[in-house]
């Protein structure tokens, strides 16, 4: 499997750029904040967002270097990013991420909830700051999505019904809405076609579904090791996936552990099996690479360069995780 960050080699001096802005944005005129901060940038993340906002504006500024608004929208992009995660690990009760404790099992959920407001905040700012209104209005537009998203999947735990275009809009909300969101924005700032934007909306949109539904997958595949929290979590949590709502087309036992809530002895183990044993893995499989393809072809319309070479080869590491 190629590691994400040998794909960024034409923007890794920007992104060594953007690791020292990162904490330096926070300030340290609050100093537990600045301490979650620096836990929290310092916390080996992938970057694989500001990454792609970079690649772009890379992408479609052929001719001259890449602006310092372009250098602040990947800062954006990675601290609205990071707000989410403090917010999500206090919701689902995450002690680690990444390998390295959260946020608010070293300082607690207030601190973890007014961090990540923090940072939502310190964004809306800088964004603010970039003077330019159709970008303010994609990326507040993903802070409204997170919320809807995280809304969306506490209300439909153990839901059984749920369809697969629910699934995949929540996923949306949860995951693409940034990516899309701030592709498209780094391609308005380096003043794209308004077809251009549109094909740069539509990558991070379909990879970004590639990628929450490739997370999905490794949930019931992966090791606790390479997961960072134990496999099956979201199952058991009731947040109800692709190999799950495919699975439970052909196991109908499987509805009945699920709707009482894992509630005897055997029941989560009984339902992983079910899982195993139907195509539900198969078939989320066969949808992540749907969504694959569509973001190659949807940046294939850019002019041919090293960055939109690496972006292309984004859409096959997603898949590659799998393996």
């Amino acid at each position: 499997m190629t590691p994400a960050t040998s794909l960024f080699t034409p923007v890794e001096a920007d992104l060594r750029i953007l690791a020292d802005n990162l904490t330096q944005l926070v300030g340290n005129r609050h100093p537990i904040l600045y301490a979650a901060a620096e836990h929290l940038f310092g916390a080996g993340g992938k970057r694989i967002r500001p990454a792609i906002v970079l690649l772009i504006s890379r992408a479609t500024m052929l001719e001259q270097d890449i602006t310092p608004r372009h250098r602040r929208l990947a800062e954006i992009t990675e601290m609205i990013h990071t707000a989410s995660l403090v917010h999500d690990d206090v919701v689902d009760e995450s002690n680690v991420r990444r390998g390295v404790p959260t946020v608010h099992s070293l300082f607690g959920n207030r601190i973890a909830v007014l961090a990540g407001d923090f940072l939502f905040a310190q964004s809306s700012w800088y964004l603010a700051n970039l003077d330019n209104l159709d970008v303010v209005k994609l990326l507040s537009e993903v802070i409204m999505d997170l919320a809807a998203g995280e809304i969306q999947q506490g209300l439909n735990r153990f839901d059984t019904n749920l369809s697969t275009e629910t699934y995949l809009k929540k996923s949306y909300y949860k995951t693409a809405s940034l990516i899309a969101n701030s592709s498209k924005a780094a391609g308005l700032l380096s003043e794209v076609s308004q077809e251009s934007a549109e094909n740069l909306y539509n990558y991070g949109k379909h990879l970004g579904l590639a990628f929450q539904i490739v997370d999905d997958i490794l949930d019931f595949t992966g090791s606790t090791d390479t997961l960072g929290k134990p496999a099956g979590s979201d199952l058991k949590s009731g947040n109800l996936t692709a190999p799950v709502l495919f699975a439970l087309e052909e196991q109908p036992y499987l509805e009945v552990l699920i709707e009482r809530e894992f509630a005897q002895e055997g029941d989560l183990e009984q339902a992983l099996g079910l899982i195993s044993d139907s195509q539900g893995i198969q078939k989320a499989r066969e949808l992540a690479a749907h969504h694959a393809k569509a973001s190659a072809e949807h940046i294939a319309t850019l002019e041919p360069s090293e960055s939109r070479q690496a972006l292309i080869n984004m859409t096959d590491y997603v898949l590659s995780r799998l393996y």
